[in-house]
């Protein structure tokens, strides 16, 4: 991975996304390795997360991998891959599925306050 990408897990998460939230926004990626859609948006969510440079950060959570799925019950997701935007300790928006590049850029430029271009 790199400094703007990162994996995380239940007991990491209040202090790597919650805490760290305040900051700077976090999209979050509840994933699974069995999810076509989401080894599709990988590689997308990187492309467009390196160009914001480290204003925006993304915290991988393997729903799978040891009591992961309590977050994923907790924030109500329903499928995945679901990214979830974090800022000041709160979720601010989601969306499903994978999506291309434009989407996601939209997606976090039109949701986030914290954002420093």
């Amino acid at each position: 991975m790199n400094n703007y990408i990162f994996d995380i897990d239940l007991n990491d998460f209040e202090e790597k996304v919650l805490l760290a939230s305040h900051k700077k926004p976090i999209l979050v990626d509840f994933w699974a390795e069995w999810c076509s859609p989401c080894l599709f948006i990988a590689p997308v969510l990187k492309q467009v997360l390196t160009q914001y440079n480290g204003n925006v950060l993304l915290a991988k959570l393997e729903v799978d991998e040891g009591e992961n799925m309590k977050l994923a019950g907790q924030y109500q997701v329903r499928g995945f891959p679901t990214i979830i935007l974090f800022e000041e300790g709160k979720e601010v928006e989601r969306f499903s599925g994978a999506r291309p590049a434009n989407f996601i850029e939209e997606f976090i430029e039109s949701n986030s306050r914290l954002l420093e271009l």
